[in-house]
């Protein structure tokens, strides 16, 4: 069963209040450094989350984290469509993602709240470490509340996602509370 996910101008209040709230927290940290270049063609696609900050919105996640990224129709942004399996069946956010970075393409803001085309409410989302081959990749926000691990395949080499959260940790995140959720033993067919 798919499920569209929604907000409620009260959800939209606070998520502009969580990211007012990380934005000052920015303040106690060097400056989040983000990745010299992305090829935004070889970005494109699925990736499956292997490790995330916990947050409010994917609280009710409990397995078969995704994101699936495609170019918009108009070409200057990307479609983004999270997924992830709750207690109820499988969830789907869609949102947009524009480049505000345009010389590295590794600063975007997202969005999942749209009012008749407008989208008053965005949220930080940098690349901040990226695997040569576009195999594993390292999202976060200068505030340092939200992080994710994201890779092509559904799990990672323990010694590399170890790897992965030092580079979070060596950035200024707080790893202690890094949420770890399995993927189906299944291979993804979507």
């Amino acid at each position: 069963m798919m499920l569209k996910c929604c907000y409620s101008p009260a959800v939209v209040f606070i998520l502009t209040l969580v990211l007012g709230a990380a934005n000052a927290t920015a303040q106690k940290y060097p400056p989040l450094q983000s990745v010299d270049a992305v090829d935004l063609s070889r970005y494109l696609g699925v990736w499956y989350q292997i490790a995330n900050t916990p947050n409010w919105f994917q609280k009710k996640c409990i397995s078969d984290t995704s994101a699936t990224y495609t170019r918009s129709n108009d070409g200057a942004g990307i479609e983004v469509l999270n997924a992830c399996r709750t207690q109820k069946g499988i969830e789907e956010a869609n949102g947009y993602a524009r480049i505000v970075d345009h010389e590295s393409n590794s600063k975007l803001e997202v969005s999942f709240f749209s009012i008749l085309g407008w989208r008053p409410v965005w949220g930080d989302y940098w690349i901040i470490d990226l695997a040569e081959d576009y195999s594993w990749v390292i999202v976060g926000e200068p505030g340092r509340k939200y992080a994710w691990i994201l890779a092509r395949t559904q799990t990672l080499e323990p010694n590399l996602q170890q790897q992965l959260e030092q580079r979070l940790a060596d950035q200024g995140y707080d790893i202690s509370s890094l949420q770890r959720l399995p993927h189906a033993a299944a291979p993804d067919t979507r």
